[in-house]
């Protein structure tokens, strides 16, 4: 009798998870062909990713933790394989070792997977440190084809004029030779390295409390090495700031590629190297907009595409579309991921998921 209930408990709890993931992704629109599925649904506060040799990495902001997925396998089993870190947002998977950049700090745990493999607590080091400021604090992290480590250092404020912050450093894998690269950059949350010039591109979420229209959000690549992007006095590509003004003048700065919406929070990007996606996909610029918290009427909570020429924004357009719906939030996109047969990967930390984009005529 009690086998009999138990089997009728696992069926209830097995459709139940069934129909909780198939609401995760049910009424997300993407242009045809394409199609969406929950690869894993079991991960809390998923925020950046990044591709090992065996596992998928996730890592959180609020939760202090940090999840390893195996990636063969129709089983997505989720190992929090370590917890307690201050909110360790940015991780970078580089030549068997997992970079993770905290708040204060930046950690390396050298043969991450075989650590994970053994069932072993991974061992760390800390390789460089950082300011303790919360406010725009949580980091992303970039390993650059120069095997240099990128990682920003967000404004400690909405607007503000603070020494050292609202730029981006650059640094070795051993955390030797430190320097600023980039200025004028409010809060990028997101960067990426262009498939054939190299160069870092990044996105950049803009000031607060100036409308619900103004100032956008930005696309932005670095030229060279001090290049300022216009933080705090210039916002976009020509709209001065009441207060910091003075400081600059737009016609000096590097202005974005694209302009995004206002106010929509843009994060993760990559540009689509597979071969999945049709010809016009490969080489855009995918972004994902986690969404406002600040305008009276929602926008964002979506995925965008950039299509270039060259170095130029040819349109800015929705990709994928349906985490908002009569302004409530379904969904909170976060990063991006291109995977090794063509498919993209989306995390959401609003629903502690990430989602599978693939495309079939």
């Amino acid at each position: 009798m009690i086998k009999k209930y138990w089997a009728c408990f696992m069926l209830t709890l097995s459709i139940l998870l069934s129909s909780i993931a198939y609401a995760l992704d049910a009424d997300i629109k993407l242009p045809d062909g394409f199609q969406i599925e929950v690869y894993s649904d079991n991960v809390p506060g998923a925020r950046s990713l990044a591709h090992g040799d065996n596992y998928l990495f996730v890592s959180t902001r609020d939760q202090g933790n940090l999840y390893a997925i195996n990636i063969d396998g129709s089983e997505k089993k989720v190992n929090t394989f370590i917890s307690g870190l201050y909110m360790p947002n940015g991780i970078a998977f580089h030549n068997g070792d997992l970079y993770v950049a905290e708040i204060h700090r930046v950690l390396k745990f050298e043969g991450i997977e075989d650590a994970i493999k053994s069932g072993q607590v991974p061992k760390y080091s800390v390789i460089s440190k950082y300011p303790t400021d919360q406010h725009h604090g949580w980091r992303y992290i970039v390993i650059g084809g120069d095997d240099r480590i990128y990682i920003p250092i967000g404004a400690p404020c909405n607007v503000c004029d603070e020494q050292g912050y609202a730029v981006i450093t650059s640094m070795n894998l051993d955390g030797t030779d430190k320097r600023i690269i980039a200025e004028g950059i409010r809060n990028t949350v997101g960067m990426t390295f262009h498939p054939t010039t190299g160069e870092l591109w990044f996105t950049d979420n803009g000031r607060d409390m100036l409308g619900d229209n103004i100032p956008p959000c930005e696309l932005n690549k670095l030229s060279y090495e001090g290049e300022h992007f216009g933080f705090p006095f210039c916002h976009g590509s020509n709209i001065e700031d009441p207060n910091y003004g003075s400081l600059g003048q737009c016609s000096n700065i590097s202005i974005p590629i694209q302009e995004l919406g206002p106010h929509v929070a843009p994060l993760g990007l990559k540009f689509y190297t597979g071969e999945m996606f049709p010809e016009e996909y490969h080489n855009q610029v995918f972004i994902s907009e986690h969404g406002s918290w600040n305008r009276s009427k929602k926008i964002g909570y979506r995925i965008t595409m950039v299509t270039l020429n060259n170095d130029k924004s040819n349109s800015y357009t929705t990709f994928a579309d349906g985490w908002l719906d009569d302004q409530k939030a379904l969904g909170r996109p976060v990063d991006l991921l291109v995977m090794e047969d063509g498919s993209m990967l989306v995390s959401d930390d609003h629903n502690g998921a990430i989602y599978r984009i693939t495309y079939s005529d």
